[in-house]
């Protein structure tokens, strides 16, 4: 473990803290052009979000409809109704995406993949990043806004699902996340700045509360319009 993840982690709780936490449920609100671009307008605009830590599993409720819930694991994607009645299904949900664009139309499990392993990468840091098959490394400075944030390359193995196996994350110096570079995967690839706000301390952990993602430009810029994701999060629970 890199130095610099060992002091994130201490900003953030301490690992010993978050080895005893087992879920982080919040109510969210999601905005930006995904959803539209994508033709699922509206399906995760409000609602509450339930993920797991100690592995990757994420719930959204309601979806689609009141009493529906949708539940994402790498591997399969449910959409159930109240009674626990299977709607609809994804197995290798990953494979559903190849030749995907960035105007491709999502499924409702396609879009329960995506904010499923987005919520849960974003909720679990930096915990997910001990996990097994992960590697960190710190790499230069990078100076933004007149403030200079070190950076930590993390490289996911396959059995994570998230955003794209390499990332780049950027931390103040108060050992807080503030930024993260990626490509977007499934979304053909796309290149995105992730700005991270409003870190707020629940039940011994730090959970960020307000997220926006922009694209990237060619020299590590954000192109601020149009905001691609936003994300606020409120009422956060962590047991």
């Amino acid at each position: 473990m890199s130095d610099l993840l060992t002091s994130v982690l201490d900003t953030y709780g301490g690992l010993d803290r978050w080895r005893a936490v087992t879920s982080i449920a919040a109510r969210k609100r999601f905005g930006g052009v995904t959803w539209p671009l994508k033709q699922v307008s509206g399906i995760l605009d409000d609602g509450d979000v339930v993920v797991s830590v100690q592995r990757e599993r994420t719930v959204f409720h309601p979806f689609t409809a009141p009493g529906r819930r949708a539940t994402f694991t790498p591997d399969l994607v449910e959409v159930t109704a109240a009674d626990g009645e299977v709607i609809d299904k994804l197995a290798d949900p990953r494979a559903s995406f190849a030749g995907h664009t960035l105007q491709t139309p999502w499924t409702h499990p396609q879009l329960a993949y995506f904010a499923g392993y987005a919520m849960w990468t974003y909720l679990t840091e930096p915990y997910s990043l001990t996990l097994p098959g992960v590697r960190t490394e710190e790499i230069g400075p990078w100076r933004e806004g007149g403030a200079t944030w070190r950076r930590l390359a993390v490289t996911y193995p396959p059995a994570i699902a998230t955003h794209s196996a390499d990332q780049v994350l950027y931390v103040d110096p108060d050992g807080l996340i503030r930024r993260r570079d990626y490509t977007v995967d499934v979304l053909g690839g796309v290149p995105g700045i992730h700005y991270v706000h409003d870190h707020r301390e629940v039940s011994g952990i730090v959970v960020p509360r307000t997220r926006t993602v922009y694209g990237r430009g060619a020299g590590g810029e954000p192109q601020r319009e149009p905001v691609i994701v936003s994300i606020v999060l409120d009422d956060v629970v962590v047991a």
